[in-house]
């Protein structure tokens, strides 16, 4: 099976007819040897699907014009990716901050980062929103994030957590258009990856239970808020163990708690 025959609309299709109408359209003259950008083929010959779909999707709609949605949902992820590409790009520069023994996690993970903000920036093209200015230290709330590491390691369990459920209270939203959907869902379960990580690395469970923030400082506390909710699963009825169920499902954050979440790290505050 090639990368296109896996591509195949018929496969991943949209519930929104537009969507499926350009995509099938835009395969058609791809299988057929249209000249096509070189984002594409390269999404393509790498054989990534999420990178691929999301070219064909480029393609399929013209750079620059998804739905206004889709463009305002990645815009958001897109806001979060570059804090933290950002966050462990100066984490990861700065000498003599993370263990020896854990700088080849963080370096990892700064990849994966500065790869998700490549990424979605591919796909909005001219719509992508400029990286805003950051301030990890909150103000002065974590004045020594760069030089203490206790406390780098903090704001990192933060950001991914806080990644890990916002990428979630988002996904319904694409529901329909899911040349975006199934890339998001990836980006998705490599933060939740990082988040697991992160948490383990600082001695903790690589879940949250109820919506304790454990040893993290009281101002993080919005991380945690209602994910000790049980509205998306019915086991609650008939499973008595709240403390498993809990740490099994983690409950989605809206744009809005995320954004005021991220709000004290970035300079002038969130438009």
């Amino acid at each position: 099976m090639t990368t296109l025959d896996y591509l195949e609309p018929h496969r991943l299709i949209p519930a929104d007819p537009e969507i499926a109408a350009r995509l099938t359209e835009k395969y058609n003259s791809i299988s057929h040897g249209e000249s096509v950008s070189a984002t594409t083929r390269a999404g393509l010959a790498i054989g990534g699907a999420a990178i691929a779909m999301a070219a064909v999707a480029n393609s399929a709609f013209g750079q620059g014009n998804l739905p206004r949605m889709v463009t305002d949902i990645l815009n958001f992820a897109l806001t979060l990716e570059y804090l933290e590409s950002e966050f462990y790009v100066k984490g990861v520069g700065t000498a003599g901050l993370i263990p020896t023994g854990m700088a080849p996690v963080f370096d990892q993970i700064r990849k994966h980062e500065v790869a998700h903000v490549q990424f979605l920036k591919s796909v909005l093209g001219s719509n992508a929103v400029a990286k805003p200015n950051f301030d990890f230290t909150a103000h002065g709330a974590f004045s020594d994030v760069f030089s203490n590491f206790k406390t780098f390691a903090t704001l990192a369990q933060a950001f991914e957590d806080t990644g890990v459920r916002a990428y979630k209270g988002q996904a319904a939203n694409l529901i329909g258009h899911n040349d975006v959907l199934l890339p998001a869902l990836r980006i998705h379960s490599v933060e939740a990856r990082h988040a697991s990580q992160v948490r383990r690395m600082r001695g903790q469970k690589g879940w949250i239970t109820g919506n304790s923030r454990g040893d993290m400082p009281a101002a993080t506390q919005g991380v945690y808020e209602g994910d000790n909710n049980k509205f998306q699963f019915i086991l609650a009825q008939i499973d008595s163990h709240d403390t498993a169920l809990t740490e099994g499902f983690d409950e989605p954050l809206t744009k809005g708690q995320v954004l005021e979440i991220v709000k004290p790290f970035m300079t002038g505050g969130v438009q």
